[in-house]
């Protein structure tokens, strides 16, 4: 399973995003701001924050002092939400619907020996990041000695 860039790049965005909004007390934050701390090319953070701001995750502001904000609170925003947001698909398998209308990877459509398995993974995949927010991540629960702790 691999997580593409569009992913990964959302959530680092979202998660820069709502720390700085932590700091400046609510006020938009520029994507070029982002895109400079997280090192990710700004025309590929606007057409990913389209999407986020489709999807309702962010809002924009317009004008001097503009840029954008988290639609809820970080701890209300979870991971794959803006996974899902960028279209990244979460699938372990390469199972599809074919011409049949059979959903398999093989010849006629059968579905291959390690399909249950990969297709369980990836819906494991997608509890997990259901199971994070941003808050999460920004206060750093995900360490393992966090966990023991907690």
């Amino acid at each position: 399973m691999r997580l593409s860039t569009k992913g990964r790049y959302a959530v680092m965005a979202m998660t820069d995003l709502a720390r700085k909004q932590g700091e400046a007390e609510g006020r938009a934050v520029a994507l070029a701001e982002i895109a400079a701390r997280q090192q990710i090319s700004l025309s590929y953070l606007e057409q990913l924050f389209a999407r986020l701001r489709r999807k309702g995750l962010v809002v924009s502001a317009r004008g001097p002092g503009g840029g954008y904000r988290l639609a809820a609170e970080a701890r209300a925003t979870r991971i794959s939400d803006i996974v899902m947001a960028v279209d990244e698909p979460l699938r372990a398998t390469r199972c599809g619907v074919g011409k049949s209308g059979h959903k398999g990877c093989m010849a006629g459509g059968a579905k291959c020996l390690t399909h249950d398995l990969w297709e369980e993974m990836g819906r494991q995949i997608h509890s997990y990041l259901a199971s994070v927010t941003i808050a999460d991540v920004l206060e750093g629960r995900l360490r393992p000695e966090a966990k023991a702790a907690a």
